[in-house]
């Protein structure tokens, strides 16, 4: 029997072998892989599933407040509902499917062969799907899920909170160890495997986006690990950091997770301006315009928003100067964040637009997000704010934000890049099918939701006032119609894999990059030597 040694030339061929004919076969495939492609697709797909869970959360919220009076489920499990419902949206759905994205496409913009760290890559995503299964199974224990709303304010998430807890504590540590390892990794590849030739000035948008963002990720997350950690100490260790009774102050906790909360809001819109970057000029037929002040725009947009957190605090009784210093930092960063606006609609004017599905969904984009940004300026004012806090005038303000910004923006990637990812072209019609029925049923939802604010209806009540009805059967009835729409989203992207029409190397004429040098599908290994970019 003949042993091979690692430098044998026949440990050589067997080595070869494995790296360079295409992707193994079978479900260790992908359990093992350290190929940024298939990690990239496990957390879309990780990411898509956890959408429709989320979603169907919302469902029951939405089908409870159809009428007023308690129609179908126990307050306490409402509660649940909402709480569960957001955590799942926040770190279940929209941050893995940016990471998903970050996988697929920064290696293949910016042409390196793969991620930095592929087997911490590997790691980072296979603890997400028990991460979840430890949070969803507190649902069916003894006392229910977490009750106390997504920002799990002490002492509701302490003194009140059901046994459980320690579940979602954990689930919570394990989803931010997860984070912080794929922030590493992205800078790490950034820094270091770039292809010659590609400066600083030269990265693609959405790689500078996902570079700053990496850096807030590492930035926060601990601090989150730590908020959660003293609300464990405090339900069951007997520390008394939020407790009034022990000397603690439960409105710590809001600065504390505020301090991680506001970061985060933006850990989940940097990445979608850098997609809205690459697709805009694509379909504009230009290059954008106003790179630099785009890059400088989201490093300051970084930068300030660790400046803002206590606007989620205006009525908890801080000083007037702390409220003014607040009010002022929150305006600013509409500065930034403006120029972004004014880049993309600049790079509009007077372009060769043509509006297929990625268009579509970047322009309802950057009008429906600048809605959600204008709400948000309203919010800022400390004295408006005393009348809009706590009301779904808050809720419609960053569903604006995360579900018309965040999630549009990954739907206009996927559709963007799924012949890159696939080598098929998606149905353009049943594309456009599901972004007018999700455009329009996503502004029956939430729109109606500011006028139930001003009015005075509070957030994350399971029944309300009479006078609320109407408009409350309106929000519902576009909420279960923008559930119902994304299963034509589904059945595109299944369509798209299983086959239909081949996409060349560079499916959209004005479409920029290294990623549409290399053939469609993508090859399982890309890039394996540099290009040279000029």
């Amino acid at each position: 029997m003949s042993t091979i040694t690692q430098d044998s030339p026949a440990a050589q061929d067997d080595h070869h072998d494995d790296h360079h004919h295409g992707a193994p076969k079978g479900i260790m495939r992908w359990i093992l892989t350290t190929n940024h492609k298939d990690i990239g697709t496990l957390y879309l797909w990780f990411s898509f599933i956890m959408f429709l869970t989320g979603g169907a959360m919302a469902m029951v919220i939405r089908a409870e407040l159809f009428q007023p009076g308690l129609q179908l489920v126990e307050p306490n499990f409402f509660n649940q509902m909402t709480t569960v419902h957001g955590l799942v949206m926040v770190f279940g759905a929209v941050m893995p499917a940016f990471t998903g994205l970050a996988n697929w496409l920064i290696p293949m913009m910016i042409g390196a062969p793969d991620m930095a760290l592929p087997r911490m890559n590997n790691w980072s995503f296979w603890i997400l799907p028990f991460a979840f299964t430890i949070l969803l199974s507190s649902l069916f224990m003894e006392g229910g899920g977490p009750n106390f709303g997504w920002t799990f304010y002490a002492p509701l998430s302490t003194t009140y909170s059901p046994d459980s807890t320690a579940l979602f504590v954990f689930a919570i540590h394990i989803m931010g160890i997860s984070s912080i390892m794929g922030a590493i990794n992205v800078i790490v590849t950034i820094v270091n495997m770039r292809a010659p030739g590609m400066s600083w000035m030269k990265l693609p948008l959405f790689v500078w986006t996902w570079l700053i963002t990496a850096f807030l990720l590492i930035a926060v997350m601990p601090v989150l690990a730590g908020t959660v950690t003293m609300v464990l100490t405090d339900k069951y260790f007997g520390t008394a950091f939020f407790d009034a009774a022990g000397g603690g102050d439960p409105v710590m906790f809001q600065h504390i997770f505020w301090f991680f909360g506001h970061p985060e809001v933006y850990i989940m819109i940097l990445p979608s301006f850098g997609i809205i970057s690459a697709i805009v000029p694509a379909f504009s037929r230009k290059p954008l315009f106003g790179y630099a002040s785009m890059v400088y725009a989201t490093a300051s947009i970084a930068v300030l928003s660790f400046l803002v957190w206590a606007h989620h605090m205006f009525t908890t009784g801080m000083p007037v100067f702390a409220e003014l210093f607040f009010m002022y930092c929150t305006m600013l960063i509409a500065v930034p964040t403006g120029v972004k606006v004014f880049n993309w609609v600049a790079t509009m004017w007077r372009g060769s637009i043509s509006f297929e599905t990625p268009m579509l969904f970047a322009v309802a984009f950057i009008i429906l997000f600048t809605i959600g940004g204008f709400s948000g300026l309203m919010l800022a004012i400390t004295p408006a704010d005393f009348q809009y806090h706590d009301t779904y005038f808050v809720v419609a303000h960053f569903h604006y934000v995360l579900v018309t910004g965040a999630i549009f923006s990954i739907m206009a990637a996927a559709y963007y890049w799924l012949p890159k990812w696939t080598g098929n072209m998606y149905s353009e019609t049943l594309g456009r099918w599901h972004f007018w029925c999700s455009v329009i049923s996503v502004n029956v939802l939430f729109f109606p939701m500011h006028f139930l604010g001003l009015a005075g209806m509070p957030r994350r009540i399971p029944d309300y006032a009479i006078q609320f009805a109407d408009v409350n059967q309106i929000v519902s009835i576009g909420g279960f119609a923008f559930g119902l729409s994304q299963f034509i989203f589904l059945a595109v992207v299944i369509k798209c894999i299983r086959g239909g029409e081949k996409a060349p190397a560079k499916p959209w004429e004005g479409a920029e990059g290294l990623e549409w040098t290399i053939p469609s599908p993508a090859p399982y290994h890309s890039f394996t030597t540099p290009p040279e970019v000029k």
